[in-house]
């Protein structure tokens, strides 16, 4: 699980981008840390780049597909 030290540099979000499942190898939509929906495994990906390929881990039956989730999303909109 994503883990952090100071909750006043994240924001909350109900956005539908944590919602959506992606599947591996797809494009990420996102900058940020993606978490596999079966296994819990985490890494990061930079939008419009491949989300880790198929083989990048295996999962035990019982741990369906893998998919990946948007958990956290990295803003590089330039605040001031």
């Amino acid at each position: 699980m994503a883990t952090y030290k100071h909750k006043n540099i994240l924001n909350q979000s109900d956005s539908d981008a944590f919602d959506n499942l992606h599947k591996p190898g797809t494009t990420a939509p996102l900058s940020g840390i993606y978490r596999c929906h079966g296994c819990g495994r985490e890494v990061a990906s930079n939008q419009d780049q491949p989300l880790p390929p198929q083989n990048h881990h295996q999962h035990k039956p019982a741990q369906g597909e893998i998919r990946w989730r948007l958990a956290v999303f990295a803003d590089h909109t330039e605040k001031s």
